[in-house]
């Protein structure tokens, strides 16, 4: 199997070109190829396919071979691989994925792809949708209704009392506001919090220090792969959580483990933007 390895800050991932390649059991090749001692090291596998709505369909799995919705920086990678290999020659892309189809505003310098703008949509808010199961026991006594918004709703879980937010991006995300994200329990709290009852489609938990009104810094226990240096769908989540606490203007700069994106929430048109790089780490062929 002839694949690339593309990184957009640091978040990594083995993309595969379903145009020419026919993969049969992608979550088992998807769990072979992310061991980063026995495979070609990722955070999961990325297949490009023809689609009949959109321009490519990005068909994703995470490291341990569980299918996921959307990825924001793996997306940003597939704008750079359709562009620079020679898939099509539009600045503008449009990929389907699970989440719905995003628009990518490819960044072109000297002719290669550095990065892109997605418009990752409207976040969803609604706990039925997100979802989140709202009779769990770690809302106490004051539950929320299906229809609310967790937006600081005090949780008791796992040992700890915390303020959550909940923010879906085509995924599940619950976001933690803290004082010092390099000491928070993203080993701990996150895998607890991941597969918790809170969450009946498991959840990404990301960890977020806000430094001013336009930069935060974060770090995330992703759905499916652990920590990783970077999520893309996590920063806009982040952002939005900022956003909807009063504690950040719209436009903000995300800093995480493996780089920065700039995320804006667009209020007005409910829809959230994310800027970032993506580049190419190797291309490759790996016996399956």
């Amino acid at each position: 199997m002839k694949f690339v390895k593309m990184q957009g800050c640091g978040n990594d991932y083995v993309y595969v070109n379903g145009f020419l390649e026919n993969i049969e059991n992608p979550e088992e090749v998807a769990i072979k190829v992310s061991d980063r001692r026995f495979g070609i090291g990722s955070d999961g596998l990325i297949i490009i396919k023809p689609s009949k709505v959109a321009d490519f369909f990005m068909d994703m799995y995470n490291a341990d071979g569980s299918r996921g919705k959307m990825c924001g920086n793996g997306i940003r990678c597939v704008g750079k691989y359709v562009h620079d290999l020679g898939m099509t020659e539009k600045s503008t892309v449009t990929i389907e994925t699970l989440a719905g189809i995003k628009t990518l505003e490819l960044d072109i310098k000297n002719g290669r792809t550095v990065g892109a703008k997605v418009d990752m949509g409207a976040p969803i808010l609604e706990a039925e949708k997100i979802p989140v199961n709202t009779d769990a026991a770690a809302f106490g006594e004051e539950k929320p209704s299906k229809s609310d918004k967790i937006v600081g709703k005090k949780i008791s879980a796992f040992g700890h009392e915390e303020k959550m937010t909940c923010v879906s991006m085509g995924n599940p995300h619950a976001i933690f506001f803290v004082d010092d994200v390099e000491s928070a329990p993203v080993h701990t709290f996150g895998p607890q919090m991941e597969c918790s009852e809170l969450f009946p489609e498991k959840a990404n938990i990301e960890f977020v220090h806000v430094i001013s009104k336009k930069e935060i810094r974060m770090r995330v226990w992703e759905r499916g792969s652990g920590e990783t240096w970077a999520c893309g769908t996590g920063a806009c989540a982040s952002v939005v959580a900022c956003v909807l606490n009063g504690l950040t203007e719209d436009e903000v700069l995300v800093h995480m483990n493996g780089g920065d994106v700039v995320i804006k929430y667009d209020r007005d048109n409910n829809t959230v933007y994310m800027s970032g790089p993506a580049e190419i780490v190797f291309i490759g062929e790996i016996r399956l």
